[in-house]
């Protein structure tokens, strides 16, 4: 991460505002881009940054209207069709599973950028609009060009930067590894933003398949039923709501569960992910997953016993004495985790899972 200007002082804290019992994400104006990365080096909760990106030619056409942003974004398309989605007028922009949940809610199809954006034209100018939704698109590839003047600098963390647009749709609550500057580009977008450990309060879904690839909670927010989700009153207890104007810039902490709701009839989002550990230690969902076949199903005796070891090992293991293990035998207990002892570790795992 780069480090703050030393000549520029860092601008204080706002106090955390309370509005009926949810809590607004603190925010901040004037911060150069330097003095967001610092202080999120070590964050643990979300912040939003005011204006941080209000610069970029994107955001300065869509502050003229949205016709303008699309004209702005058409000048950058070289003809790579986009996956887009298709969501039924009462859906009321709702991404979301089918009422059997064996399917989604809405019809995926790859199309011409151009025409995505004629539809929404067309459909918002209706009186009781479809939902049309282009998710995660590596900006890259779809708008080659756009990222130059219309992302943030984040190097060296080279991070994958996407962009996502649509009407007024709505992404279910999900998490992310990968750390996040979320840039509200065109239009005005809510996040509704929980702490991991809110998992339980928020009636997750199936972990095989979920709309975009990642578990969703089944909670409706727009019309919460309280009396099949009762545990999701403590969920909003403990969430942060975050209002983000164009220019704005939301920090996402890792594995924060974050609900996406798009206010206008245009609205232009643009991320930056990134992890703040080395690719080589793997990914950690994979980790749950393996947990889930060997563990999950043992006597609960055992899983407590497990339990007590994954504590020791992995979760607790800052608070760990080890120094009764020479550091030329520590191996996989080396911390952090070296490559060497990853690559050793990784291929011992792979034999294994062979027998």
């Amino acid at each position: 991460m780069p480090n703050a200007d030393p000549t520029r002082s860092e601008p204080a804290l706002p106090d955390l505002k309370q509005t009926d019992s949810i809590q607004t994400v603190d925010s901040v104006s004037d911060w150069t881009l330097d003095n967001v990365l610092a202080h999120i080096e070590h964050a643990d909760t979300p912040m939003v940054f005011k204006g941080l990106c209000r610069h970029w030619p994107l955001v300065q056409a869509g502050l003229e209207s949205a016709d303008k942003a699309m004209d702005y974004l058409r000048q950058f398309y070289q003809g790579s069709a986009v996956t887009a989605y298709y969501l039924p007028q009462d859906q009321h922009g709702r991404v979301f599973y089918n009422q059997q949940v064996n399917g989604f809610n809405y019809q995926a199809g790859r199309l011409d950028f151009n025409q995505l954006l004629s539809r929404i034209q067309q459909e918002n100018a209706s009186k009781a609009p479809a939902g049309i939704y282009m998710g995660s698109t590596d900006i890259h590839q779809c708008l080659p060009g756009l990222g130059e003047q219309n992302s943030l600098d984040l190097s060296p963390t080279q991070a994958l930067t996407s962009i996502w647009l649509g009407n007024q749709t709505k992404v279910a609550a999900h998490f992310d590894f990968p750390l996040n500057l979320a840039c509200n580009a065109v239009g005005k977008r809510t996040f509704t933003l929980f702490p991991p450990e809110q998992i339980s309060n928020l009636y997750v879904g199936p972990m095989e398949f979920a709309p975009g690839g990642q578990d969703i909670s089944m909670v409706d927010f727009a019309a919460p039923d309280f009396a099949r989700f009762p545990k999701f009153k403590q969920a909003l207890a403990a969430s942060f709501t975050a209002e983000l104007s164009p220019g704005d810039v939301l920090f996402i902490p890792s594995m924060w569960w974050h609900h996406v709701r798009g206010v206008e009839d245009f609205n232009v989002l643009i991320t930056h992910w990134w992890r703040d550990t080395p690719g080589h230690l793997g990914r950690p969902n994979n980790a749950l997953l393996h947990s889930m076949l060997s563990l999950r199903s043992l006597p609960k005796a055992q899983r407590q016993a497990w339990k007590a070891l994954f504590e020791h090992y992995i979760f607790d293991h800052d608070d760990v004495d080890d120094s009764h293990i020479p550091d030329n035998a520590k191996g996989m207990l080396t911390k952090p985790l070296d490559e060497l002892n990853a690559r050793k570790l990784r291929a011992d795992l792979i034999n294994k899972l062979k027998r």
